[in-house]
């Protein structure tokens, strides 16, 4: 065997060894994978990986092959819409077995330095509003505002006793990558006006919305808003995980049929991928 065959099988063993599901892209293409209830990967046009919401070792709705974390590949950043479980869930370990940040609202931030959980560097504040760029100038991640709530429950190891702190305000995140392909991924919220204004001024390409109702929107109020951030593409998320979260995407898709939206779902399940 030559030395470009000898490359070759290098380069193919590298790729199996930091998780090749995650290179799996087409290259100058958008891959979403969706691990059930807000938890996604996103993969870039350039191979970075993006992970958000990170619910996946103790989410009933993911698939078991994916609960080991290290199938999810080398990833380069992971961003945490509030405080909950089921939003922050495995954050904390993946970053320290990643070595990477994470960012989320600042008060969460906060309570995870003071707890001990991670430090300034490993989970960085920024606000609503704030746009970074820790992957590079041409990924650009911002916050936006969400209408929820966000404590973060912390089991104290010392005296096993439940304890609520603050997890700051909760948010969205604008992702737009290198292609211009622009991502707005809601976390938890309920419908409210300034959706349109958020859609007007970040133009986002792919919606990925809550639907499941009780603690987030309903799917009528999912479909309304759809109606004012006027995307291309919407994923439903955030539903079917507990009793409470009973809203459908045959709901979601109907309320929106009569609106007359040019929005094209795409209902996923968990463990599948999509390319844009």
């Amino acid at each position: 065997m030559g030395l470009r065959g000898l490359s070759m099988v290098a380069a193919l063993c590298a790729a199996v060894l930091l998780g090749a599901p995650a290179q799996a892209a087409e290259k100058g293409k958008v891959q979403l994978l969706w691990l059930g209830q807000s938890a996604f990967r996103i993969t870039t046009p350039g191979g970075k990986n993006i992970l958000i919401d990170p619910f996946i070792t103790k989410n009933p709705k993911t698939p078991a092959e994916w609960k080991d974390l290290s199938k999810l590949g080398k990833l380069d950043i992971v961003l945490v819409t509030h405080g909950h479980g089921d939003h922050f869930g495995d954050a904390a370990e993946i970053v320290k077995q990643q070595h990477i940040q994470m960012w989320g609202p600042a008060g969460l931030a906060d309570t995870l330095w003071e707890l001990g959980i991670l430090t300034p560097e490993e989970a960085p504040r920024m606000g609503k509003g704030g746009t970074i760029t820790p992957l590079g100038p041409d990924i650009k991640i911002s916050q936006v505002r969400a209408d929820h709530s966000s404590e973060f429950i912390y089991n104290n190891p010392e005296n096993k006793k439940r304890e609520v702190h603050v997890g700051g305000e909760p948010v969205g995140f604008i992702i737009k990558l290198e292609n211009g392909f622009t991502i707005y991924h809601m976390g938890d919220t309920n419908v409210f006006s300034d959706m349109k204004l958020i859609a007007d001024y970040y133009k986002p390409d792919l919606l990925l919305i809550p639907i499941g109702g009780h603690f987030v929107m309903d799917p009528k109020e999912a479909a309304l808003a759809t109606t004012m951030v006027h995307p291309k593409y919407a994923i439903p998320m955030h539903y079917g995980t507990t009793p409470q979260l009973k809203g459908t995407p045959e709901e979601y898709l109907a309320a929106l049929g009569k609106t007359k939206s040019k929005t094209k779902v795409i209902v996923m399940q968990p463990g599948q991928m999509h390319t844009f």
